[in-house]
């Protein structure tokens, strides 16, 4: 194990605050300020003299209130790319990151702004064929629905690390049921 390996931290409230690196995950736990939930299998951190078991789970003893400053943080292009699995959203195209383009769904020049939700993965050549227009302008539809652009980008980021960490699965709530098949069925059986 790296000591560079990612750690989920959770808030006191089991509520997930992001990843941090094993090497301040070790320390958090010498200052006291967090409990291990989950430990990393049987992998262990040497020193000379010791050695201690790598966490995969902490959770802050004490509560912090992210939420004002989660709202006030800017947007990271990387987590735009991942919100959209590094796939253009007009042409489906799966790039890497320095192939990729940040694209305004209602252009700035025309109002748009910079948030989230108005902003899109796309290749080099849809966003120049796009321009400055909306994508309806363009006859260049959506791939994403703009419910799934709501997706707040942490949870992106964190459900991208769990993929290959089953232990952080159930703190994350990706086992849970997904009700939206079974709400959509209802809802057109009721129209019919």
């Amino acid at each position: 194990m790296t000591i560079n390996g990612r750690v989920l931290l959770l808030n006191q409230t089991y509520e997930p605050l992001g990843t941090v690196s094993v090497a301040r995950a070790i320390i958090m736990t010498f200052k006291n300020t967090v409990t291990v939930e989950e430990y990393d299998g049987d992998r262990v951190l040497h020193s000379a003299h010791d050695e201690w078991p790598v966490p995969s789970v902490i959770r802050r003893r004490s509560y912090i209130n992210v939420r004002r400053r989660r709202e006030a943080a800017g947007m990271k292009r990387l987590r735009i790319y991942m919100r959209d699995k590094f796939r253009c959203q007009y042409c489906g195209e799966k790039s890497g990151a320095a192939e990729l383009t940040l694209d305004h769904i209602m252009p700035r020049s025309r109002g748009g702004d910079n948030s989230p939700l108005n902003i899109v993965t796309a290749c080099v050549a849809c966003n120049n064929r796009k321009s400055n227009r909306t994508p309806a302008e363009a006859r260049m539809p959506l791939l994403t629905t703009q419910s799934a652009l709501r997706v707040k980008l942490e949870r992106v980021v964190l459900c991208h690390y769990a993929e290959a960490r089953a232990e952080w699965r159930k703190y994350l709530f990706m086992d849970a049921h997904d009700d939206r098949d079974l709400l959509a069925k209802v809802r057109n059986e009721r129209r019919a």
